[in-house]
């Protein structure tokens, strides 16, 4: 009995010591996201650089990769790298151009029986 109760006891502690590590990272759209978004799930950065990420993007276009936030004055490569499994770079509209559609086939026709 002794033994089943250490074994358990062992188990339940090593749950709770992996909870925290197994947690997911809350990510954020850079090219979607509010200021406060961006100040809540980033780290280093502040209400104040949160709303220049907001004002660049605005002024320049949605960002196209994840190093692009250095362009943004305060925001430097560690920080990025800090964030980087937060960031998410959505769609930015500079997509490929959608397929022309295909024209549907016309039907086969059967020749006439003689």
């Amino acid at each position: 009995m002794k033994k089943k109760s250490i074994s358990l006891l062992s188990l339940l502690l090593a749950a709770l010591l992996a909870g925290p590590g197994l947690a997911a990272v809350e990510q954020v759209d850079i090219n979607s996201a509010d200021a406060a978004t961006l100040d809540r799930v980033l780290n280093g950065i502040g209400p104040a650089k949160a709303e220049a990420i907001v004002a660049h993007r605005n002024q320049h276009g949605a960002f196209r990769s994840i190093e692009e936030l250095a362009e943004v004055k305060g925001i430097g490569l560690a920080t990025i790298e800090q964030n980087r499994d937060r960031i998410i770079v959505g769609d930015s509209g500079a997509g490929p151009a959608p397929a022309e559609p295909v024209p549907a086939a016309a039907p086969a026709t059967m020749p006439a029986r003689q």
